[in-house]
């Protein structure tokens, strides 16, 4: 028998705010995050918007000297946690921290770190290169550093799985509690990679938007005059715990985890392929107990690019039939831009709060309805809705893919 798994802490930082409810307000106001890149001149780019995280001061919430031995992406990765871990009402001092693990992904790693100390190789020699280069680079390394910033020792490790990172660290997660081996898992994922050489290798492949005129409408999934996804950056991390956990404390319980589905699509690099999407949402379905009627509402992948949102739609259709024309969809990347390896992380806290609130955010920018997208993406308002069960993709390079699904808790 496998332990129920709730979800009773929410944290994040994105393009539209540093924490979790002013996140979710911007969504459901259908708000962009998307602007002019300011983190480095872009004039030479094709591409010169990104969804970067406006006023993050890592100096006052760690101190310049602690700060200086974080990548931006553990910095990102140890703000959520805290938020998190506030919410979920934890006191790492009344728990048996053995048992409390940490499971954050992402897909990139500290590339400013390993940029930076790059340039001063070249510039200055070997012996200049920082000693905490390696560890501040490393994709393990938010998780290690909330492990040590708490004390928690149970299970703790990084997913790396491209897009579909902060989906697969999740459901990761949720098996390592159903099995009995922790009893609370901080989980999710990060992401900081808007920098010139990321810019310049997601444009020249063609996945970026160069809608550079009109930043908050250049992310538009699901549209016909969709041109290419936003780079993104930000963290989400969920508390996850046993149900008798949660109980025993008498945590507030936001949802219920309740499906997990991974598959590979075993086609192309980069290229999406429908039917090991369609795997990744049925294996979810499935482990959930769920047909595809019970879902209200689908959080997509939805990244804007051509052939994904296509393949999306394809997938969907696939798995529902007739009941993927009465699901709602919408893909909250056309707000937040597409966080990479945190996306899956961030799109799990909307999956959750769209259950708490019976509200569903909206896809914006979608003017002209494509034919090959024909289902309900939730145009441009956000809708009140009874919302039981939440279906979450994220579709990953390499062919990763990741479908999860939260739940109302019932007793």
């Amino acid at each position: 028998m496998r332990k129920r798994v709730v979800v009773t802490g929410l944290g994040c930082i994105s393009p539209l705010a540093l924490n979790w409810p002013e996140t979710w307000q911007a969504l459901v106001a259908g708000r962009s995050g998307v602007t002019s890149i300011t983190q480095f001149d872009a004039s030479q780019f094709k591409t010169k918007i990104a969804a970067e995280v406006k006023g993050f001061d890592p100096n006052a919430l760690f101190g310049p000297r602690e700060a200086r031995r974080m990548d931006r992406v553990t910095q990102f990765a140890l703000a959520c946690a805290g938020e998190a871990i506030q919410q979920a009402g934890l006191d790492p001092e009344q728990i048996a921290r053995d048992r409390v693990g940490v499971v954050i992904g992402t897909g990139i790693g500290g590339i400013h770190t390993m940029v930076e100390n790059w340039e001063v190789l070249e510039e200055r020699g070997p012996d200049r290169v920082s000693p905490f280069m390696v560890p501040m680079m490393l994709a393990d390394t938010p998780a290690g550093m909330i492990a040590i910033r708490y004390g928690f020792r149970g299970p703790n490790m990084a997913v790396v799985t491209a897009c579909a990172t902060g989906s697969n660290a999740i459901g990761e997660a949720a098996e390592m509690v159903r099995r009995g081996a922790a009893d609370v898992i901080l989980t999710g994922g990060t992401e900081a990679s808007i920098i010139p050489v990321a810019i310049a290798g997601m444009s020249v492949v063609g996945a970026l938007s160069s809608r550079n005129a009109d930043p908050a409408g250049a992310s538009r999934p699901f549209d016909k005059d969709r041109d290419g996804f936003i780079m993104g950056e930000g963290a989400a991390v969920l508390v996850l715990e046993s149900l008798e956990h949660a109980q025993a404390r008498r945590a507030a319980i936001l949802a219920e985890f309740n499906g997990y589905g991974t598959s590979a699509d075993a086609f192309h690099v980069s290229a999406p392929e429908t039917s090991g999407q369609a795997l990744s949402i049925q294996r979810a379905l499935t482990d959930a107990a769920l047909s595809p009627e019970a879902i209200s509402y689908i959080n997509a992948h939805g990244t804007s690019t051509y052939l994904n949102d296509k393949s999306e739609t394809q997938a969907i259709k696939a798995i529902f039939g007739e009941a993927a024309y009465r699901v709602a969809i919408s893909s909250t990347k056309s707000m937040t831009g597409h966080l990479l390896g945190a996306s899956g992380a961030l799109e799990a806290a909307v999956s959750v709060q769209a259950i708490q609130d019976n509200l569903l955010p909206p896809t914006i920018n979608y003017t002209t309805p494509d034919p090959e997208c024909d289902l309900d993406y939730v145009p441009n308002q956000a809708r009140d809705a009874e919302v039981g069960h939440v279906m979450s993709n994220s579709f990953g390079f390499g062919g990763h893919n990741a479908t999860l699904i939260m739940s109302r808790f019932e007793e």
